[in-house]
């Protein structure tokens, strides 16, 4: 695994967005799997000791994911994400609110736009992230950042861990 690769998150309160770009060490179509697959988002998503549980996925245009976030104790925290755009390998949109276990949305709530490249091996993810409340992004900020890196350095071993089958 090399260690020279990107990671970078960059906060515009202004522009009430997030910046993340972050390189793996595998194959395009893996890191997409990885992002795509319910079997494979529920072993990352989650930054420990949470774990991630999908209730359902139907990843097309059109089509929603609703999954949790779940506390070692057992606290539950759903979220909506519906996709709005998809480009096979190379990117995908998608509208995400969190949301209680009946599927009521708590917005306001943002859009994700994914991008991925490969170049010699090594694919790059780029996620741009529109929150349509300032004040929903200050709330969630510290928490998103701390676990989103988490995420993405789970996202990196589960790829290794692939990647040697």
């Amino acid at each position: 695994m090399s260690a020279n690769l990107l990671f970078d998150f960059t906060v515009d309160k202004k522009a009430k967005m997030v910046y993340i770009t972050r390189e793996f060490d595998a194959e395009l179509s893996l890191v997409w799997d990885a992002f795509t697959k319910q079997e494979l988002l529920d072993q990352w998503l989650a930054p420990k000791p949470w774990t991630c549980k999908t209730k359902y996925m139907h990843f097309k245009i059109g089509g929603k994911r609703f999954y949790a976030m779940v506390s070692p104790e057992g606290e539950e925290r759903w979220a909506i994400q519906e996709y709005t755009s998809i480009t096979p390998k190379t990117n995908f949109k998608m509208y995400n609110a969190f949301a209680d276990a009946a599927e009521n949305r708590e917005l306001p709530g943002s859009e994700w736009d994914h991008t991925f490249s490969e170049q010699n091996g090594t694919t790059k993810v780029s996620i741009t992230i529109y929150n349509e409340s300032l004040e929903r992004l200050e709330r969630i900020l510290d928490g998103f950042t701390q676990g989103m890196k988490m995420s993405l350095s789970n996202l990196e071993n589960l790829l290794a861990r692939l990647s040697q089958k």
